[in-house]
């Protein structure tokens, strides 16, 4: 009976070492199929909505584009430094993805302003600063209006607008893959989901 039920518990951890090395995420946005020839088969394959070519600023004054990006994942929010409600608490725990993978050259983090009159280079900079971060792991991002909302909406899926109240968006990390496909959101005010996306990322670190 022992040796029975010591069986049965070697095969549970088994299983769930082979679950957990086979995890694969999602892939979200638009995708359409076609249909090629290969080797004079005809193949169908799907194709998946990606980030688009872009070109922004960071905190140093340097440009960024989605050459940057290249090989690498990362994870893209949306913001603005004087934001009194939910920025705070996004910032606070994106700080726990940003520690967890600061030395790691593949991976990157990108937070895109969604006030660019106001969050100018040096208001970005003394932002980074007084969250402590440093380095080229995490870019804040500075680029034309209407470029970022495009972006952020049809892009990223993040709902972002300015009105008679002020900025309004919603608080996503978005992250994407080598290819420049999302692979998941989260929302960034809560813990649990921000501890989730860095074991996603851990994930998507292993994907070939």
């Amino acid at each position: 009976m022992k040796q029975l039920l010591w069986a049965m518990v070697c095969l549970a951890f088994l299983n769930a070492c082979h679950s957990a090395a086979t995890k694969t995420l999602p892939i979200y946005g638009e995708r359409q199929t076609v249909t090629k020839t290969v080797d004079g088969k005809s193949v169908v394959d799907t194709i998946y909505q990606t980030i688009p070519a872009f070109k922004f600023v960071n905190q140093y004054n340097d440009t960024i584009t989605n050459k940057n990006l290249d090989g690498k994942i990362y994870v893209a929010d949306f913001f603005f430094t004087s934001c009194p409600s939910i920025c705070p608490i996004m910032q606070r725990n994106m700080l726990l993805v940003y520690n967890e993978f600061k030395n790691d050259p593949n991976v990157k983090i990108l937070s895109h302003t969604i006030d660019p009159k106001h969050d100018t280079v040096p208001v970005l900079k003394d932002y980074a600063d007084k969250l402590g971060i440093s380095g080229n792991s995490w870019w804040l991002l500075l680029g034309q209006k209407e470029v970022v909302y495009q972006l952020a909406e049809k892009h990223y899926l993040v709902s972002v607008n300015e009105g008679k109240g002020g900025f309004i968006h919603q608080g996503w990390f978005v992250l994407v893959d080598k290819q420049k496909r999302i692979r998941g959101s989260y929302d960034g005010t809560v813990p649990d989901q921000v501890k989730q996306l860095v074991a996603d990322m851990h994930t998507l670190q292993q994907e070939k």
